[in-house]
């Protein structure tokens, strides 16, 4: 039984978990169905594929700055409505093309785009909220249990996107990914938990109010690494998802059900990576779950590549759950602090800087990646993607990180702002010895 004190008894939680999770659920089924489109419909290309993924993800790299100052003048769950009801409309728009004969690439390209700005504006908003929602001693549960529906949502998402394929048809299936975030927006629209008024704006210029962000997350050590490793790891991971159909469905011949049941099976790490990023945290410490885990489990993704038709498929799967488990375990302890360290007046601002600056690499990993598939081939660049993952838990396990075993768990105390550079200090970080912090 749970805990009374569990985020499990908290009525506004519930229904943002029950919301995320149905998100989530299809958000993985649109990431395996979109490709699948494409790549067996349409008949796309290495570098059309790599354009898709990259428009995918194209608008942390576009807005991700201003959206933040944009969540901290407005409230956050009506914006994550507005997003949820804008990407099921834009999805829908798939299905009825197919059955118009008119969808083309250029659309799905197009609404792929579209739904990353939906995206961003979510996103951002929902890890903003979350510590008004919830007390901040309590976000390394919440962030846990949203962990564990987006593990769960990555097991359960491809195998369902790659079952509804070869039932009803990709553009067919693409409606499942509209009903999710339709679903999402019902759950939202039920929270009754106030939410406190954002700060009234007061005529800071925009591009003020993105450096301060900047300064923030860019003037502390600790977070300045996780971004750079995070980023890293991301355009690593992208150059790999943009072959990654076209690896399993041309290099190891598998069909669309295949498919999906592979990556169902590769995503159950991330599972095993929530429900266990707590136990984690307590025996190394907040800060050594950053940079431990990614260092034992990131690099056995190099056995994908190493995968061939028959039993070796097997290889590609302990890779990718491998990848998975510590990817989820790193991001529940570095989410956490730093939601936990940052003020809230700065909280989107400070979310939509990491997400520039993390996912903004995504869509240059998606490129990156379609154009060494045209050039080198579809399982060499499986090969770089996966040995630069390996590498980018660098920056952490250089960073002051290594030295640490705990994370300042409070924001810091407010300063008086400086006219000429507005902002908070950078915050200290505390560790055992000296003076801590996905994707």
């Amino acid at each position: 039984m749970p805990r009374r004190d569990s985020l499990w008894f908290h009525p506004g939680f519930r229904l943002l978990w029950a919301g995320d999770t149905v998100s989530q659920a299809g958000t993985f089924v649109g990431q395996t169905v979109l490709p699948l489109l494409a790549a067996t419909v349409l008949a796309a290309t290495p570098g059309e594929m790599g354009l898709l993924t990259a428009a995918e993800n194209a608008a942390f790299l576009l807005i991700g700055l201003p959206a933040g100052v944009w969540v901290d003048r407005m409230r956050r769950r009506p914006l994550m409505l507005r997003a949820d009801f804008a990407r099921a409309a834009l999805l829908l728009t798939v299905p009825v093309a197919w059955w118009a004969g008119a969808l083309s690439l250029a659309q799905l390209i197009v609404v792929g785009l579209l739904v990353s700005v939906g995206t961003v504006f979510f996103d951002i908003s929902y890890q903003s909220y979350l510590p008004s929602l919830v007390s901040r001693e309590r976000l390394l549960e919440g962030n846990a249990k949203l962990q564990t529906s987006q593990s769960v949502a990555q097991v359960a998402g491809p195998g369902i996107g790659g079952g509804l394929v070869q039932l009803a048809g990709a553009a067919n299936a693409v409606l499942a990914t509209g009903a999710g975030y339709l679903a999402s927006a019902l759950f939202l629209l039920r929270i009754r938990t106030p939410e406190p008024e954002p700060e009234p704006h007061d005529g800071t210029p925009l591009r003020t109010q993105i450096a301060e962000g900047l300064r923030f997350v860019f003037g502390n050590r600790p977070l300045r690494a996780i971004v750079l490793c995070t980023s890293g790891g991301n355009f690593a991971g992208t150059v790999v998802i943009s072959m990654q159909v076209l690896f399993l469905t041309r290099d190891l011949g598998l069909s669309p059900s295949a498919v999906g049941l592979v990556l169902a099976i590769g995503s159950g790490g991330g599972v095993l990576g929530a429900l266990t990023a707590g136990f984690w945290t307590r025996v190394l410490g907040q800060a050594r779950a950053i940079w431990l885990v990614p260092l034992v489990t990131w690099p056995l993704q190099l056995l994908l590549p190493l995968a061939r038709p028959g039993w070796s498929v097997a290889l590609g799967v302990l890779g990718l759950v491998a990848a998975g488990y510590g990817i989820v375990v790193y991001n529940v302890a570095q989410v956490s602090y730093r939601q936990a360290i940052c003020p809230d007046r700065l909280l989107g601002r400070m979310n939509a800087t990491v997400r520039f600056v993390v996912w903004g690499t995504m869509p240059l990993g998606g490129l990156a990646g379609g154009a060494l598939g045209g050039a080198i081939g579809v399982r060499p660049t499986v090969w770089a993607g996966c040995a630069l993952m390996a590498v980018s838990m660098l920056p952490v396990l250089l960073s002051p990180l290594r030295r640490m075993r705990d994370l300042p768990v409070s924001p810091p105390a407010p300063t008086t702002p400086d006219p000429a550079h507005p902002g908070p200090r950078t915050p200290p970080a505390r560790s055992a010895s000296t003076p801590p912090a996905p994707r």
